[in-house]
């Protein structure tokens, strides 16, 4: 039997409740780790000798109980050489003349600040600096919300044109390629915020529409249209403020900073990050989550479109219409 339609006084109230409730989640999940941004087992490197790396540790524990989870290395080379593989956000190095800090601008901006204001006497060699024409990392930072835009716009329009199947996979592949080559002619070639290889780069972000948008297709392929408001929930009001872009996952409170890299925007900035000004160091981790979150995707927009192939092939099985009376 058809489902009855709700009443306008029950859809009334549910616009009624719903709006708040959505509103209410957005706030908490935008403010809540905007406003418990700090160091928690942040990565830090100290080298020099016993002694004075001991003094260094003290110094840096005074910043709070489990604020850093602190590195020892042997000298200088050492330290710079975990700073550019991301093993440390930065590294404070013992030296005659005193302490030197070493940060790394392009891995965290924010992170770099929190550094130098830390240790606000000592000299500072920017290891691996923010490209000159993102120094602050705020174009990088504003592309993500587009890219999960774009992933969730994707998801949806496949879904709303009755897309299925290999259509469908097809119709994801070719979004995510052109997204990621305007995205990179944009952030890389205009605005200069996205260095390193360009085919790469483009590549990543191609990557990152395409699980983004996979997801949001395939959740709607198996649950029907509410697929789509689930899967920009998920990317949108959770996937983007708790990916850490904006400081680091190590600043936001848990346990949004995990979560936020298992989630499509938290890796994409992550890996974006990595093959832009690290050379790919520490980009094994953010590449297999935005592969699964595809993988997965695909495969349910395929389950989904032969559920729906063999619902439009099955036979019709109700009872045949009784024959109209003679005459």
């Amino acid at each position: 039997m058809p489902a009855t339609p709700a009443s306008p006084t029950r859809r009334t109230a549910a616009v009624a409740v719903l709006v708040p409730l959505i509103a209410a989640l957005a706030l908490w999940a935008f403010a809540w780790p905007a406003a418990r941004v700090a160091p928690r087992d942040l990565p830090i490197g100290v080298a020099g000798p016993p002694a004075a790396t001991a003094q260094l540790q003290e110094r840096l524990a005074q910043r709070g109980e489990g604020a850093f989870d602190v590195h020892r290395y042997e000298d200088e080379a050492a330290a710079r050489a975990a700073v550019e593989d991301r093993v440390v956000y930065g590294a404070v190095v013992a030296g005659p003349r005193g302490p030197r800090l070493l940060t790394a601008s392009a891995a965290s901006p924010v992170v770099a600040q929190l550094l130098q204001q830390a240790l606000p006497t000592a000299p500072v060699t920017d290891v691996v600096a923010a490209p000159a024409g993102d120094p602050r990392g705020g174009a990088l930072i504003a592309s993500i919300l587009p890219l999960a835009l774009a992933g969730v716009a994707a998801g949806a329009l496949v879904t709303a044109l009755d897309l299925h199947g290999a259509r469908a996979v097809a119709a994801l592949l070719g979004a995510a390629v052109l997204v990621g080559l305007v995205g990179a002619a944009i952030a890389g070639s205009w605005l200069g915020a996205i260095t390193g290889d360009w085919w790469t780069g483009a590549g990543v972000l191609a990557l990152a529409a395409l699980a983004i948008g996979a997801a949001v297709a395939g959740l709607a392929a198996l649950i029907g249209r509410a697929g789509i408001g689930l899967g920009a929930l998920v990317v949108v009001l959770l996937g983007n403020p708790f990916s850490g872009v904006a400081t680091a996952p190590e600043l936001l409170p848990e346990p949004a900073g995990t979560l936020g890299q298992w989630l499509p925007p938290g890796a994409a900035g992550s890996l974006l990050r990595s093959v832009a000004f690290f050379d790919g160091a520490a980009a094994g981790g953010p590449l297999l989550v935005l592969t699964v979150w595809a993988a997965l995707g695909l495969t349910a927009v395929l389950v989904g479109g032969r559920r729906a192939a063999a619902a439009r092939t099955a036979p019709d099985h109700r009872l045949p219409a009784a024959p109209a009376p003679a005459g």
